[in-house]
């Protein structure tokens, strides 16, 4: 789960960052106790800026726990490394960054099972399917960011329970020098030369990267937004053909030639393009048009954060202008990216490296049916590869 944050210049197709983020939708030691934010409140009941009576407020009640307890962040991934080094260097406060190439399974099943503990996250940055399930939960505080109301109605839980951060498409690549000719569309996977090629960014039952990678390959075999077991099936003939790779593709993955070929999110592809060019790897990165499908993470509060001030604090930061800019730092793109570029705080010169596709992917799908077809996939995904 990793990307570098340089611009892929073997890109044969790019997304519209205006399309995608207009119409998205739902993606530790022990600390100081937090106190009171401003006027008596408490920090873990705050739901805006305004109860600690400002920014200055919530500054002093994050520095005064300390800490920013995160889950399943990897350093490269949509430029996360960056956003945390600046956070730490802007507030001075600690974060603790656990198993950085987790899944959003992994940032749910540490929510539930550390309850009132110190070790669990504060924060947590899960894909459509896992947030909304999250949510429905109960699991998430209930807070509004300053610019909560630029982000679009379709990509945030009205209450404040989760909100969209950044998102892309996905995306196939491949190893040039190790792979004869690369693989472009969906339909091309199933070829005699890719025997034990094609790999995933995970388990799709656990992590979004691959949950979202048999939505679109569902897309490109006569399923929708409804109907995910044209995916599920798809898989399981690129595992009868002996196509299909069971290594979970990581940088390490990749760099040891173990998954030339990988499924995985645009940002993630393009940045490794750059990122292993002056290691001898010819990544080269193609958005199918056979199953064209984008969609964003989230980001949510952990009711029983730990440390609820410097919660609130991060996800202050990453919705300014500096975070979101980060993320497009990345090679993804922010959820307030129309709000920043009417404001003119917009970074262009990283928007114009994101990648854009001739047809958008513009009809992203409701909470329902999300959690309808995570269910099927669930169900469903072990019996497809078995054997």
């Amino acid at each position: 789960m990793s990307v570098h944050r340089a611009r892929s210049a073997a890109f044969a197709a790019v997304l519209t960052a205006a399309a995608l983020s207009l119409t998205a939708c739902g993606s530790a030691g022990s600390s100081a106790k937090s106190g009171d934010a401003a006027g008596g409140k408490n920090a873990k009941t705050a739901t805006s800026v305004a109860d600690f009576g400002g920014m200055d407020g919530l500054v002093a009640a994050a520095k005064k726990e300390g800490k920013l307890h995160v889950i399943t962040l990897p350093r490269d991934w949509a430029n996360y490394g960056k956003l945390m080094d600046d956070f730490k260097a802007k507030y001075g406060i600690e974060i603790e960054d656990e198993n950085p190439d987790g899944s959003s399974q992994d940032e749910i099943n540490a929510v539930t099972s550390r309850k009132g503990q110190d070790r669990a996250p504060d924060v947590v940055d899960l894909g459509a399917a896992f947030a909304t399930s999250g949510a429905k939960q109960g699991l998430f505080a209930p807070y509004k960011v300053a610019d909560f109301d630029k982000i679009p109605a379709t990509m945030k839980d009205a209450d404040g329970l989760r909100y969209n951060d950044y998102g892309g498409y996905v995306s196939i690549a491949c190893d040039a020098k190790k792979v004869s000719a690369c693989p472009k569309t969906f339909a091309d996977l199933l070829k005699p030369e890719y025997k034990g090629m094609v790999a995933l960014n995970g388990n799709p039952t656990k992590a979004n990267a691959a949950y979202s990678a048999v939505m679109a390959a569902a897309l490109a075999n006569n399923g929708s937004l409804d109907n995910v077991q044209p995916g599920i099936d798809f898989f399981g003939k690129l595992k009868q053909a002996g196509n299909f790779n069971p290594v979970e593709v990581t940088p390490a993955t990749i760099e040891k030639g173990e998954t030339p070929i990988s499924i995985d999110w645009s940002y993630l592809n393009a940045g490794y393009a750059v990122k292993f060019k002056d290691k001898g790897i010819d990544w080269q990165v193609s958005i199918p048009s056979d199953g064209i499908y984008a969609n964003f993470y989230n980001q949510a509060i952990n009711k029983d954060a730990p440390h609820p001030a410097a919660a609130r604090l991060w996800e202050e930061y990453l919705y300014s202008a500096e975070g979101q800019n980060g993320f497009l730092g990345g090679y993804a793109t922010p959820a307030l990216f129309d709000a920043m570029k009417a404001a003119g705080t917009l970074d262009t010169a990283a928007a114009a490296k994101l990648p854009v596709v001739e047809k958008p992917f513009t009809t992203f799908p409701t909470d329902d049916q999300t959690t309808a077809t995570k269910k099927v996939v669930t169900e469903n995904w072990a019996k497809a590869i078995a054997g």
